[in-house]
């Protein structure tokens, strides 16, 4: 098996270097087949990971997809003389893994980080409060990007881009909340949003009601911060309680059990 095995690979790469299987242009010809298969959230994780380091998140998943077909191609030729369906379904199932693998990744760093990750927007959204006590939004915003977290900056540069172009609806606003679903994002660009629309003689009612909105918003997470603080130490307690609890019991048990020993 392991013989075949390492044939199955050397002709693989034969073929892919001599062009005979490009998987690139297979990959690409059937990309929007491919993208039924993008999870919702892909993007923002990726975001969230990697932030300004990603330079198109569908580029990224594109080389997921690729990566998964190799694996089931390559899976598929290794059985090739006892080929059936049920091989077939396992060489599936495994590029199927493959492929998911990344984004199960992506899920766990957003799950271990996740306050980390909501707590980014209202201290942003706190920093570009000062900048709009002197510019217009648009301007504040286009201003905000370079001392913006890494995980916001590619969503600001597409938003001012589509400001910058003509759009002036909310949809540039909607797009970013989109882009990055954490706590609240879609009422707080809704916020700003509407800030920038506001009169002259208006916007410092309407600033003070964004400021009351970030704080509320940082308060939120602050208060979440504390409460996962809080469960953490009480799994670290009960699991302190349980390992004392546990080796106490042993020592008597084994202790019972000398002494019966010592009696017999």
């Amino acid at each position: 098996m392991i013989e075949i095995f390492l044939i199955g690979v050397i002709i693989l790469f034969i073929f892919f270097y001599t062009g005979k299987i490009n998987s690139s242009k297979f990959v690409s010809d059937n990309k929007d087949l491919f993208y039924l298969l993008k999870e919702s959230d892909y993007d923002f994780l990726l975001y969230a990971k990697y932030g300004d380091k990603v330079y198109d998140p569908n580029q990224v998943f594109m080389k997921r997809i690729r990566n998964g077909v190799l694996v089931t191609v390559l899976f598929i030729f290794v059985f090739i003389s006892d080929l059936s369906f049920v091989n077939i379904l396992l060489g599936i199932v495994c590029g199927f893994l493959v492929f998911k693998m990344q984004y199960m990744d992506l899920k766990k760093f957003y799950r271990n980080h996740l306050n980390e990750v909501d707590s980014l927007l209202p201290y942003y959204l706190k920093g570009l409060e000062v900048l709009i006590q002197h510019y217009t939004v648009p301007v504040a915003l286009a201003r905000s990007i370079d001392d913006a977290p890494e995980v916001f900056k590619p969503g600001l540069k597409a938003m001012v881009a589509k400001i910058e172009a003509g759009d002036s609806s909310v949809q540039p606003y909607m797009d970013f909340a989109a882009m990055y679903p954490v706590r609240d994002s879609v009422r707080m660009m809704r916020l700003l949003y509407r800030l920038g629309l506001g009169e002259q003689e208006k916007k410092h009612a309407q600033l003070v009601a964004f400021s009351k909105s970030v704080s509320a918003l940082q308060q939120k997470a602050r208060e979440q911060k504390y409460k996962n603080r809080l469960n953490k130490m009480e799994s670290m307690t009960m699991v302190m309680l349980v390992c004392t609890g546990g080796g106490g019991m042993i020592l008597l048990i084994v202790s019972m059990l000398l002494s019966f020993t010592a009696v017999a």
